[in-house]
């Protein structure tokens, strides 16, 4: 170990200083399942500096310490009291004019008390979403680091939440070639707590998760999965039972090292776009605090639950059953044959920003709806969890995807277990959501050996957490050979492809000869196609960034993907313009055009309606 000089300041001259930061992870590994549990908001108003240093974690501001060594009072560089106030949650970029590009390190802070209400308490502290790299402390304490912008952790605060809290945030927003995404996207790199933040009570034996849905192979047979721990981290036994109550279910399920399941045979009506059926599901789990089974297992009355036992958990929800296959190259909801009608949308709104709401969520799903579509690409990332649970209730189908842009650091151990952790949240987030049909592992890669590994165990790893929906990615295209070719195929249960013909590439005649050319034998996925135009700009249709343009465009790939029988769906890039700090000529001022509405989200392109008659004519 390299000796320090006397004169050595960790503050000021130790370049590892992060290191300590990192010991402690937020990861899916301590990720609890909080539906239907009671939470309590610390959403608000926060004080908020631009840490352009990353001063808080070099000096350590969160230890708060006021006096030094001999009892004399330390000027501190920092004061939480008078430091500006920022709404939580919001992407920082649109608080203040002078953030709007701001991508360094921010630090929150602000105080919430907290009185135990039973013996034994436990108290989560819930993040849904922090851009990118969040270190959390509380009363002087390191909680753990999270990254990943899009995607919830939490932490048991338990051993070190007191009647008066402090809970400071430092939130790091910098793009980087080893972060997914990379350092090189083409949307808006919004920083801050954009999402909600929350505390959640949970008894000192817990239900950590829980995971029910159809089998894949029999769709009269529901399965049930329940993970449980106790207040020390150690796996619990016990009697766990489950009651679907409008279809008469009351099933025990036994808990024996923190894991039970079951198969229980239903009679339910299957959700789908036209009847979203969803039924109140209830999980209650009775700790073995003496080592028998806790629980009597009568099923005969109304309610399942014994609580005879003092440790009692119960979640609930509202899920929806359904079955979703590939046979050859089509797919099947329900053993019924469907052709995805869709669009991309990304996560991004003229006030807010990655910020968003129920009803900005709903009036997305009625734009899709008037388009006569009933699936949306949630691009490039997870977005919003109420996101899934609104399509639920909407009878809206949904691909949810993982930020493993363009050339991300495919050969960099870091990153491929960045990613993976990444996928892992976001399907143990949103596996009971009916909506959800495909998960998708990344965009727009080279097929590279390192790419070739690092993405075929994370579709390896997709499978192994979720069985029940399928895999993909949206890929690209060999332009060289006219063909859809990707390694990645054989590891997806259908293949996404992008193709900007009549724009990139200007020869719209090469589309045609590369779906004649190709044979994938599976469902193919136009999961991008389109062209930009600016809100009223006419023209000719030869002439780029006119509305005219890019209806042509709409016309030419409609009318091809009619002839094409293995195309399966479409998802046209995009809904609404977005912000986008590499397009800056005159017509696109910092957005990508490409949106079938404007980026006011209210004004339809003439495009739009091409898709409107296109899906409504099947």
């Amino acid at each position: 170990m390299k000796e320090k000089p006397e004169n050595f300041t960790a503050g000021i001259h130790n370049d590892d200083y992060e290191n300590e930061y990192l010991q402690t992870r937020l990861d899916a590994s301590i990720l609890v399942n909080t539906a239907g549990r009671k939470t309590e908001s610390l959403n608000g108003k926060w004080s908020f500096a631009a840490d352009l240093y990353d001063t808080c974690r070099r000096q350590g501001w969160f230890r708060q310490e006021r006096l030094n060594a001999e009892g004399r009072e330390l000027p501190l560089d920092f004061d939480w009291e008078s430091h500006e106030r920022i709404t939580v949650p919001s992407s920082w970029n649109l608080q203040k004019p002078e953030l709007y590009y701001f991508e360094g390190f921010g630090v929150y802070s602000r105080t919430f008390r907290y009185a135990p209400r039973v013996k034994g308490e436990r108290l989560l502290l819930r993040f849904e979403g922090a851009a990118y790299r969040t270190t959390v402390f509380l009363n002087g304490k390191i909680i753990g680091t999270h990254d990943g912008a899009s995607t919830p952790f939490n932490a048991d605060i338990t051993d070190i939440v007191k009647e008066d809290n402090r809970i400071t945030v430092s939130v790091d927003a910098r793009r980087s070639p080893l972060r997914l995404p990379m350092e090189n996207t083409d949307w808006f790199n919004y920083g801050g707590i954009y999402r909600d933040i929350y505390l959640v009570r949970l008894p000192s034996a817990y239900i950590k998760d829980w995971f029910v849905r159809l089998s894949p192979d029999d769709a009269s047979v529901i399965l049930a999965d329940v993970y449980t721990l106790n207040s020390d981290g150690s796996s619990s036994n016990g009697k766990a039972f489950i009651e679907i109550p409008e279809l008469g279910i009351c099933q025990e399920i036994d808990v024996k090292n923190g894991k039970g399941d079951a198969r229980i045979s239903a009679n339910a009506q299957l959700w789908n776009p036209k009847n979203p059926k969803l039924y109140d599901v209830k999980l209650t789990f009775n700790c073995d605090a003496s080592g028998s089974n806790a629980g009597s297992g009568d099923c005969s009355g109304s309610d399942c639950r014994s609580e005879s036992n003092h440790y009692v958990d119960t979640v609930s929800d509202r899920i929806g059953f359904r079955t979703i296959k590939v046979k050859g190259h089509e797919i099947f909801l329900n053993d019924k044959k469907i052709f995805l009608k869709g669009i991309c949308v990304h996560e991004d709104h003229f006030k807010l920003g990655k910020t968003t709401n129920e009803e900005i969520i709903r009036r997305t799903i009625r734009d899709l709806k008037e388009m006569n579509g009933y699936y949306l690409r949630l691009a490039h990332y997870p977005h919003d969890p109420r996101f899934a649970r609104i399509a639920d209730e909407e009878g809206v189908l949904l691909w949810e995807e993982i930020p493993v842009y363009w050339a991300a650091a495919f050969s960099n151990d870091g990153t491929y277990a960045d990613a993976e952790n990444q996928l892992t949240e976001l399907i143990l987030r949103d596996r009971n959501r009916a909506s959800v049909i495909i998960w998708s592992i990344g965009n727009e890669n080279p097929d590279t050996d390192a790419r070739f590994s690092f993405m075929s165990r994370l579709a390896q790893k997709a499978k192994a957490i979720d069985s029940s929906r399928l895999v993909s990615a949206a890929c690209l295209i060999n332009h060289h050979k006219l063909l859809i070719e990707d390694r990645l195929e054989k590891f997806l249960d259908v293949i996404g492809i992008n193709e900007y013909f009549g724009w990139y590439d200007p020869d719209f005649e090469k589309l045609p000869k590369i779906l004649e050319n190709s044979k994938p034998g599976k469902p193919v996925l136009i999961c991008e196609f389109g062209a930009d135009a600016r809100l009223g700009q006419r023209g000719t249709e030869d002439e780029l960034w006119t509305e005219d343009k890019q209806k042509k465009v709409y016309e030419q790939q409609t009318e091809t993907f009619k002839k094409c029988p293995y195309i399966a769906g479409t998802t046209p890039w995009i809904l609404y313009d977005f912000r986008c700090p590499r397009r800056f000529n005159s017509y696109q001022e910092g957005f990508n055009r490409k949106g079938l509405i404007d980026a006011d989200r209210v004004t339809r392109k003439p495009a739009f309606f091409v898709m409107r008659e296109y899906y409504g004519s099947f």
